[in-house]
């Protein structure tokens, strides 16, 4: 602590991210990264921009990669915001939108990041608790709030609120924005972004980092009406002019023209999660049903924080997480097939049958 802070510094507690590990040869199965490389198209359009032009500031609006997004999901462009991130376009969501008079709600196990800003920006919020199947029951959140926020699929527990739910929250709540945080969407479920059009209360937000492979190249849209989006342009321009740099906006508009490759991707990670699922409920864990790109498990005889540090000695690194009612869960990023089988492996040493 240092006598040159302001107070506010004083009463955060920083999101901590999963970690990054500087040693070779891990399987690293703990921050959700896509196992598979970005499109070569996308490669190749951001070698492109590798020139003098570098000098010149980017485009501060990103008008081709909303274009871009607008004509992938049939919204208009007036209808896409974008960040650097998805972290970075929800803190300015936090500031515009979810910030009111009332409480903002939010699972009670979600990403760890929304009290964050909840800290960072002074807004009230009150954590609804998830069933006891670890799923959202929209029935909870019949009470007084001034938005709600909540991941689809869930993060860290990986299950999926169906579509049909999700438009019934928005016809309860139609005075309140609600915030669907789709950064898995693409494995498993349906985007709410089709039902932006009906609800101008509604605000997807989505990133390329899981799904596209770009979690190196930090890009986040956002998708709403165009009111919702002018109060997140006017709270970015409050902020940075300038979030994405000219190899980003080609990068991540490169990205969704390649939809071959996004498809083959995604369908791989399926289907290494749903044969990674099977192998390890026969080995006795309970697996929450997922619609992610990482599965959510827990074995009842076995400390979850002992598995972890077992695995890693092992070299293959996890997520565990010391939260409350979660904390004799794995949360387990899906890999290639042989990192799948590497896991598995390791798995059968440490569990006797």
């Amino acid at each position: 602590m240092s006598p040159f802070w302001s107070p506010l510094v004083t009463t955060l507690t920083p999101y901590v991210p999963g970690e990054q590990p500087k040693l070779t040869n891990l399987i690293k199965l703990n921050t959700n990264e896509n196992p598979y490389g970005p499109s070569p198209q996308v490669l190749q359009a951001m070698q492109g921009e590798l020139a003098d032009t570098l000098r010149l500031y980017p485009d501060p609006n990103g008008d081709h990669l909303k274009a871009t997004i607008a004509d992938y999901h049939g919204v208009e462009k007036s209808q896409v915001f974008l960040g650097n991130g998805s972290d970075e376009v929800l803190a300015h969501a936090f500031a515009a939108l979810l910030k009111h008079d009332a409480p903002l709600l939010f699972p009670d196990i979600s990403y760890s990041f929304y009290p964050v800003y909840c800290g960072l920006y002074g807004i009230e919020y009150r954590q609804v608790p998830l069933d006891a199947d670890f799923g959202i029951n929209i029935d909870d959140y019949d009470q007084p709030c001034g938005a709600i926020i909540f991941p689809n699929p869930n993060a860290p527990t990986a299950k999926l609120l169906p579509i049909d739910t999700v438009e019934a929250l928005l016809q309860r709540h139609p005075q309140q924005v609600v915030l669907v945080d789709e950064a898995y969407i693409d494995f498993g479920g349906l985007s709410a972004i089709s039902l932006v059009n009906r609800y101008p209360n509604l605000l997807v937000v989505q990133t390329l980092s899981k799904s596209r492979s770009l979690a190196g190249l930090r890009v986040g849209f956002a998708v709403g009406h165009a009111d919702l989006i002018e109060a997140l342009e006017r709270v970015k321009n409050s902020f940075n002019s300038y979030p994405l740099d000219k190899v980003a906006l080609a990068g991540a508009a490169a990205s969704f023209a390649d939809e071959a490759y996004f498809q083959q991707t995604c369908q791989a990670i399926i289907a290494t999660r749903e044969h990674l699922s099977q192998v390890m409920a026969r080995m006795g864990f309970e697996v929450l049903p997922s619609a992610a790109n990482f599965i959510f498990a827990r074995h009842a005889d076995y400390d979850a924080a002992q598995l972890a540090a077992a695995l890693r000695e092992r070299s293959i690194i996890v997520r565990h997480f010391k939260q409350h009612r979660i904390d004799q869960f794995l949360r387990i990023s899906i890999g290639t097939d042989k990192e799948s089988a590497a896991l598995i492996e390791a798995l059968q040493e440490l569990l006797p049958f």
